[in-house]
């Protein structure tokens, strides 16, 4: 999780899985290598298993590489959550004034290991509740660092607006 812009009028951060979208690609281009490789001595052996190796690689990277945009904006008033996948592009817009702030929900995984994942607590409007911005939890720093930065954000005052300059003659 990365906070491209952090300032009193706008939060944005921002959750590309890089690693994991290369991991998957080196996965498919692994399997349709090797079918190739055997299609050289067994020509239909080979292009079953790259057609099945590969297309199980691209039907998880379509499944789990999706991106997270998470924009709070002081001057639209609005929070707006994007979530962009190889296939499907989804917008969340919520009124500013309906979230209260942001925490980790958490839970234990099956090795005894704490996972959590970001929520954000809007406590009144239409979408009143818990609405958590990643689906998966995990053990990694991108959840605090997060809520971290939301809660942070959200507690700032906004600026004042910049007195106007009276350019009409003194008073008398």
């Amino acid at each position: 999780m990365k906070v491209l812009q952090d300032s009193p009028d706008r939060l944005l951060l921002d959750e590309t899985p890089w690693v994991l979208a290369l991991m998957l690609t080196g996965f498919i281009l692994i399997f349709a290598g090797s079918g190739l490789f055997i299609m050289s001595a067994e020509p239909m052996f080979g292009l079953v298993f790259a057609v099945f190796g590969s297309g199980i690689g691209v039907v998880v990277l379509i499944a789990l590489v999706q991106r997270l945009q998470v924009v709070l904006d002081r001057t639209a008033g609005t929070v707006t959550i994007r979530r962009k996948s190889m296939l499907r592009y989804d917008q969340v817009v919520h009124a500013l004034a309906d979230v209260s702030h942001a925490e980790l929900e958490t839970t234990v995984g099956s090795k005894g290991t704490t996972l959590a994942r970001p929520v954000l607590v809007l406590s009144r409007g239409m979408s009143a509740g818990r609405h958590p911005l990643i689906s998966a939890y995990s053990n990694l720093s991108g959840p605090p660092k997060m809520v971290e930065a939301i809660n942070r954000w959200l507690d700032q005052q906004p600026r004042p607006a910049s007195a106007g300059v009276d350019s009409g003659r003194p008073a008398p």
